[in-house]
């Protein structure tokens, strides 16, 4: 009899737990990172007896989650570099927004600035003309310092984001560190503590949001987490997360474990919202800012050049158009020794590129630069002033220590410091220094269509004489010019002398002549060569191959591209990770009519088990009323 009762009482017990875990599924259906759980029913051992073996019912030997280690790590790897290219994505569209174009964009105020020189051309004495293009100097300064601002912003709010992510992987880390604790004591009774583990999962699967953890199953139940290859946590043990600095701008993530701090490499975190920020903030955001600081250094390097060339209209040599932009010196590592400094300034503005610079001393006077953009690395015999890339470098403040370091970023700030120079329209220098005249005596139909400054020279202002010889030939005479014969002659075709450039239209006959020579007053109020000259910029090749009036677009297709290329990275890895995450759900989310069916049944088994007992009591109760 107390067979049939403890069978009953067994049975009853395991479908009361079973009832118990279909009601904890129900009740967690909607809770993140929960999987579902099954009581697992084994058989007990049957007794022997003369008629055979006899069943002593059921026992729960298990509650099991239903989980996939493989399809949970890759499910939270795959959010992790879905993270990682939709916060870059971001960023970048961000990007795109403050390089815009069409008219009101930065693009249109250069090509405005340098095409309002034509009405100077046109009309050299007209003041309202003058202003206007004192007006668009000042607009398109304006846009630059704009632009350079809310890039500025747009850093500062990368700044914030990666330090609240970086106090998230140390809240989390400490979090994953605290249940390793937890679950290492919960197993000590034999059984999976499985909703500790499914919390442990999702604070995976969050920190893989921020960095791409690697995970390392321990025999005690716990679960060590690496990042970059470095153990962020170690069983009930925690290594800080931290963001560092370089002179260079950009940041880097470490991991300090101890007295023991680790840098990791961009290229390990492999995923997560800290890689894609960083690589976002070390890649396109300082590609953006060096490409508009050499824009407007370029612009305003050979605008000018070229105006110190020209003479104004009080009859003044030109000054600068706009406030030279002063590169910051190079910054020293903390190795250096000594008090020796590396400056900078632009030599030539059309050969300049959108990079910052290491400059390494060696110890038998060489001068290592390595550009930074590609790691391109020039090495020169020394010593400074050495050119590279349109930039001239020189040593000041003592001599270099071999092994000396300086890190040089010349556009990092340069658009900050665009602002025009002269305050009035006579300052404006749009005449040429210079004046080319054909000898009334000539037959031929040659004329002068342009003689303008190209560039500083001790005889800009000396008479020169062309004399030609022939319909296709003439000679040179002039000091400066060395005196040269049979140059041959083409109508239109750029003659340069002394720093000035001649072109004529027309065709010689044997005699004729032309005469270049310092401009006279009169002349200097009437000629526009210099306002010509500086129309002509916009045609000049300047950044990297592209001209000025299209160095912005170009700027704007080099951004736009790579945020095309991280739109697509986004939807490929996005659509990854959502078919993992959907792979994950159907092994281990909860489905509710499955467990309403399944509560229907143990509802069923337990009445049934109830009854048993019932029986079983009632038989009982009757052998003791029969007995006397």
């Amino acid at each position: 009899m107390s067979s049939l009762l403890n069978l009953g009482t067994r049975t009853l017990l395991a479908n009361q737990m079973a009832l118990q875990t279909t009601g904890h599924n129900i009740a967690n259906a909607s809770t993140v990172g929960y999987s579902r759980q099954s009581a697992v029913m084994q058989q007990v051992e049957g007794q022997y007896t003369g008629g055979g073996y006899v069943g002593k019912g059921v026992q729960v030997l298990t509650v099991e989650r239903a989980h996939n280690e493989f399809v949970t790590r890759q499910a939270a790897l795959a959010r992790s570099v879905q993270a990682m290219d939709a916060t870059r994505a971001d960023r970048l569209a961000a990007l795109e927004d403050i390089l815009q174009g069409g008219t009101s964009g930065l693009g249109a105020s250069v090509n405005d600035l340098v095409n309002a020189f034509s009405d100077i051309a046109s009309t050299p004495t007209d003041v309202t003309a003058r202003n206007v293009v004192l007006a668009r100097a000042q607009e398109m300064s304006a846009r630059f310092r704009n632009a350079q601002a809310q890039i500025d912003d747009l850093q500062h709010g990368v700044n914030g984001q990666l330090d609240d992510a970086v106090t998230q992987i140390n809240s989390l880390a400490a979090r994953i560190a605290e249940l390793n604790g937890q679950v290492q004591r919960a197993q000590g009774g034999g059984q999976q503590p499985n909703d500790l583990l499914d919390q442990r999962d999702e604070l995976v699967r969050q920190l893989n949001g921020q960095v791409q953890a690697s995970t390392v199953a321990g025999d005690d139940g716990s679960l060590n987490i690496f990042v970059g290859s470095q153990a962020l946590v170690l069983g009930s043990s925690v290594a800080q997360v931290a963001l560092q600095g370089a002179a260079d701008g950009t940041r880097a993530l470490t991991i300090t474990r101890g007295a023991v701090t680790q840098e990791l490499d961009e290229s390990s975190l492999g995923g997560g919202a800290v890689a894609g920020l960083l690589r976002f903030q070390n890649g396109d955001l300082a590609a953006a800012r060096d490409g508009l600081g050499r824009m407007a250094l370029a612009i305003t390097s050979a605008i000018n050049t070229q105006h110190r060339l020209g003479v104004d209209l009080n009859g003044q040599p030109g000054s600068d158009f706009f406030t030279p932009i002063a590169i910051p010196d190079a910054l020293p590592a903390p190795w250096n020794t000594g008090t020796a400094t590396v400056s900078a300034e632009v030599a030539d503005p059309t050969a300049l590129v959108a990079s910052s610079y290491q400059v390494v001393f060696g110890s038998s006077g060489s001068i290592a630069v390595q550009r930074l953009s590609d790691g391109k690395t020039t090495t020169f015999t020394g010593p400074m002033p050495i050119e590279i890339d349109g930039l001239r470098l020189d040593l000041s403040g003592g001599s270099a220590a071999a092994g000396s370091s300086f890190t040089l970023r010349p556009y990092a700030r340069a658009a900050d410091g665009t602002a025009t120079a002269l305050s009035s329209p006579r300052e404006i220098a749009a005449a040429s220094p210079v004046e080319a005249r054909a000898s009334s005596s000539n037959r031929g139909t040659v004329a002068v269509a342009g003689v303008s400054a190209s560039q500083a020279h001790a005889s800009l202002g000396a008479t020169v004489t062309l004399t030609f010889t022939s319909a296709g030939t003439f000679d040179v005479a002039g000091s400066g010019t060395g005196d040269p014969s049979g140059i041959a002659y083409t109508a239109g075709q750029p003659i340069s002398f002394n720093g000035w450039t001649l072109t004529l239209s027309g065709n010689p006959q044997a005699g004729d002549t032309i005469t270049v020579q310092a401009a006279s007053a009169s002349y200097s109020q009437l000629n526009a060569g210099n306002a010509s000259a500086l129309l002509g910029l916009r045609d000049v090749a300047m950044f990297d191959g592209a001209t000025l009036a299209d160095g912005y677009a170009s700027l704007m297709a080099e951004m736009g591209v790579r945020s095309q290329s991280a739109q697509y990275a986004a939807s490929i890895s996005g659509s990854i990770a959502t078919s993992l995450e959907s792979e994950r759900a159907n092994i281990s989310g909860v489905n509710l009519d499955e467990e309403a069916a399944r509560l229907l049944q143990y509802q069923q088994a337990y009445q049934a088990s109830a009854k048993m007992i019932q029986i079983a009591q009632s038989i009982f109760d009757s052998l003791l009323q029969g007995m006397p």
